[in-house]
């Protein structure tokens, strides 16, 4: 009696019932990765019956399809509300940067997102976020400052974005080379553009990448000195 009761419960769904079963997905999806949003572990943390999530989002893909777009809406919302730069190529930067920080610390999102696109093709879900993206190249253009199509800038700039931010979610934590999201974000710009930024110190870094890359041919240096050199000339090579 007490279970029907319950069940009676989940099917009189007050407005706040979706809501609480996204985030609790995402939640789960957060700390455990994909593999821990089952739709038993959802039911569970929103405080609802399993058939509630049937009935509302159709099966389990349906779910995270209405995830990926509950939080990417909310995560456009903060970057549409933001002042934009008055300069239209910084504030492409700083729209790259706040997306790769955003997909950092989303990688079970992205998880979901790069093993099935499909997901995250959901018109409701992108189209907000490929507008901003196509206001900033739309703003560029209108300074005169694009040297490519508005479509061919945008194709670029997406593509390098989420290798980005893949190629750095598949690297430890600790590890992670940002200055590879810095360094992919110039290579945009330039190419969109032509207006390449002259990184620091080019031509020592320069001489480290061609050392560092000749180390094989050395037989003067133990394994450890070469190991050693070879960590300290990568580190001049990429220093920003």
């Amino acid at each position: 009696m007490k279970d029907r009761e319950k069940f009676a419960g989940d099917d009189a769904e007050g407005p706040d019932v979706r809501e609480r079963i996204l985030e609790a997905a995402a939640e789960l999806i957060s700390s455990g990765g994909p593999d821990a949003a089952t739709t038993r572990a959802v039911a569970a943390a929103a405080g609802v019956q399993a058939p509630t999530l049937y009935r509302l989002f159709g099966d389990k893909r349906g779910l995270l399809a209405a995830v990926i777009e509950h939080v990417l809406t909310r995560y456009v919302s903060k970057k549409s509300a933001r002042k934009p730069h008055p300069d239209p190529l910084q504030d492409f930067r700083d729209g790259w940067d706040m997306h790769v920080a955003f997909g950092l610390s989303h990688p079970g999102l992205f998880a979901i997102m790069s093993s099935d696109p499909q997901l995250a093709l959901q018109p409701s879900a992108t189209g907000d976020g490929e507008d901003v993206l196509r206001r900033r190249i739309r703003n560029i253009a209108l300074a005169g400052r694009l040297r490519v199509s508005e479509e061919r800038a945008f194709g670029l700039v997406v593509s390098m974005g989420t290798g980005a931010v893949l190629t750095l979610l598949r690297q430890p934590e600790g590890q992670r080379d940002l200055g590879l999201s810095d360094a992919a974000r110039e290579a945009v710009v330039a190419a969109i553009t032509g207006e390449a930024a002259t990184p620091a110190n080019a031509e020592v870094r320069a001489v480290a990448a061609a050392l560092r890359a000749s180390l094989d041919r050395t037989r003067v240096l133990t394994k450890g000195e070469r190991l050693l050199l070879s960590e300290l000339l990568e580190r001049i090579a990429n220093a920003g």
